[in-house]
């Protein structure tokens, strides 16, 4: 019997995509199969990884250790504060300095043309170019210049990206939102303001273009902040759990599909 493909959208949110990595762990278990993966920002660093072949477990390891001094080497700023060569770095070391095509499986990384305003998706090239440039965090990265583009967070155009999934071939597509509005979140500093007004810009968008064609998983993680970085188990845990919740329906959407 044909199967359908599986195809995981993985959105943006700073420290609280390490849910996506709860999720990714309930999947596996569930025996529930993931064909490609689509990912924004921080759901682009766990794509990436993930498609490296980096055993979960492995990979909880390696977020409890994330902390914010391995990876942020802070510059002077003229087009951002973080010049996000330590992140490109960490990426380029955990997966063994690949091309996109070679991961085990097939990832679309999103990420914005700052000129242009188009949506550039990599399927192809350095994963580490590729989730250096989709996390840059307009403000707080320095934008990554790339083939003649100068390329910010894919979170400014496509913050969960279902229809990159879909582009990819995904039958069946399981969305991963991690960006809900942290609301009367304390605000002390440039990176929570650009952060709370990315949130609130795509919080609009999202509402209006919601596809209904994708299982939308939306872990309970606003009232962590995008870089509560210290509370990584906890972030994953709630993944986790509103997983749980949804495998049942996964199941029965492949099932129907099965059946058509």
């Amino acid at each position: 019997m044909e199967h359908p493909k599986v195809g995981l959208a993985l959105g943006s949110g700073g420290a609280r995509g390490f849910a996506h990595l709860g999720v990714l762990k309930v999947l596996k278990e569930a025996g529930i199969p993931i064909h490609l993966i689509a990912g924004s920002s921080m759901g682009a660093l766990v794509a990436s990884l993930y498609a490296a072949g980096i055993d979960i477990d492995r990979l909880y390891k390696l977020s409890s250790a994330f902390k914010r001094k391995y990876f942020l080497d802070f510059t002077v700023p003229k087009m951002g504060f973080i010049a996000g060569k330590k992140v490109k770095e960490f990426v380029k070391l955990f997966t063994r300095g690949k091309n996109i095509e070679e991961l085990q499986i097939p990832i679309g990384i999103v990420a914005t043309d700052l000129l242009t305003g188009e949506k550039v998706v990599f399927k192809t090239g350095s994963i580490a170019n590729a989730v250096r440039a989709s996390i840059s965090i307009p403000g707080i990265f320095v934008p990554e210049k790339y083939n003649g583009r100068i390329l910010v967070d894919g979170g400014v155009t496509d913050r969960v990206p279902v229809t990159v999934a879909r582009e990819m071939g995904a039958d069946i597509v399981i969305a991963v939102d991690v960006s809900t509005i942290k609301r009367n979140a304390e605000i002390t500093s440039i990176y929570d303001v650009i952060m709370q007004s990315i949130d609130i810009m795509q919080t609009e968008i999202i509402n209006s273009r919601e596809p209904s064609s994708a299982i939308m998983i939306r872990p309970p993680v606003e009232r962590y902040s995008s870089r509560a970085f210290t509370y990584t188990e906890e972030i994953i845990k709630l993944g986790e759990e509103e997983a749980r919740k949804h495998i049942k329906q996964i199941e029965e959407e492949i099932r129907k599909w099965k059946e058509t």
